[in-house]
Formats: structure tokens, sequence, C-alpha cells
């Protein structure tokens, strides 16, 4: 199964600025297209900071006074994501940091794109067809070497009702955890049924 990747989500051409850009400017970019937070590149396009609501919110504090630029404005060093990372890696990157929006670099470290929030969204705003369908053609019949008819899988704003009948009971908690991880699956309801418990032997 492929996931979509922080490059399938980023926006691209990043709105960023320089360390010195004043803030006022930085105020007026955040208002103007509605984000959160802008990084700060270098003359190289390379993030050496982000600037965020919040941080333009503490200047005046302790520390912060006689900030007016980027430069003192902004958080350091960037937290940062890769293209190829996938949208679960960046999430995880965000929770942990507790940061809304990620700078994304190339191989050399230069600005192609920036990835927040709401982009990550997208996953579960997936159409419940799209879902449906790569359960069918890649969980189903590729993973399982079974044919679409063999399970019955319903989809339902996210939801995936699983039911039939898989030869051996070991089968079903693999098949509802392949199902969880694609993308845009909000819950699975397992009503799959067996033919042989092959659990009681291998307890035995």
């Amino acid at each position: 199964m492929r996931h979509r990747s922080v490059a399938d989500l980023m926006t691209p051409e990043a709105v960023a600025v320089r360390p010195g850009t004043p803030f006022k400017e930085i105020a007026r970019l955040l208002d103007e297209y509605g984000i959160t937070a802008v990084p700060v590149v270098d003359e190289d396009e390379r993030p050496v900071g982000v600037v965020s609501e919040a941080d333009l919110l503490r200047r005046g504090t302790p520390g912060n006074q006689g900030a007016t630029t980027a430069e003192g404005l902004m958080s350091s060093p960037a937290v940062v994501a890769r293209p190829e990372w996938s949208a679960v890696e960046a999430a995880r990157v965000m929770d942990r940091k507790r940061i809304k929006r990620l700078p994304v670099v190339d191989a050399s470290g230069r600005l192609i794109g920036v990835l927040s929030r709401s982009d990550l969204l997208q996953l579960f705003l997936r159409r419940d067809r799209a879902i449906q369908e790569e359960i069918l053609e890649d969980v189903v019949t590729r993973t399982l070497g079974l044919p679409p008819s063999a399970l019955t899988v319903d989809v339902n704003d996210g939801t995936v009702t699983l039911s039939g009948t898989l030869e051996r009971r070991s089968l079903v908690p693999i098949v509802v955890r392949l199902c969880e991880t694609v993308d845009g699956v909000v819950d699975v309801d397992d009503r799959l049924t067996y033919e042989e418990d092959d659990t009681e032997a291998v307890a035995s």
C-alpha cells in the first residue's frame, strides 16, 4: 500500500521571510495568507527558524523586548520535514514538537514547501469510494491473495465495516490492522468470521 507522502500534501512555493524582515511585515504576511507561521530562510533558501503568531505575541515579554525582526523573533533551529516522509511521520513530529506547520526541505536543505495540520486533514477527506477500492485492491486482493468478492467492505464517512469469512481466525486482526493503516480510515468495525480457530492450536 502506498501512503501519501509529505510531497503529496504540502503547499509548494511557501511564503517565507528573511532574518531581517521587520515585525510588521511578518504580521502582514500572516494575515494576508491566512497562515499561523512563516519560515525564516537564509540567502541559500535554507530554513534557519520559524516565526509563529505566538512568537509575535510574545514580543515585549522578557527576552523578546526590542525584537523587531524575524531573526530576533523566530524559534530556532527550524524543525523541518522531508518530502519523502509519510504523513504519519510528519504528524508525529508536529505532535511531539507541538507545532502546527513544518517547512519542507529538499536533499540540500533548501525550502520547497510547507506542510500544515490542515494539509494533513486532507487524508481524512478522501472519498469513501477511494478508501473502499484501496482496501479491496491492496489489502484483500494483493496482500491476502483473495478475490475482491471474498470480503464485503463498506465505508461510510471513513469508517470501514468488514464482513465475510476468512479461512483462519489469526488472519482477522491482521486484516483489521491493514485496513486501519489505509489513508483516510477513521475506524474499523470488525464483523469478520472464520472457518478455523488456529489460535487455540498456537496457545496449546
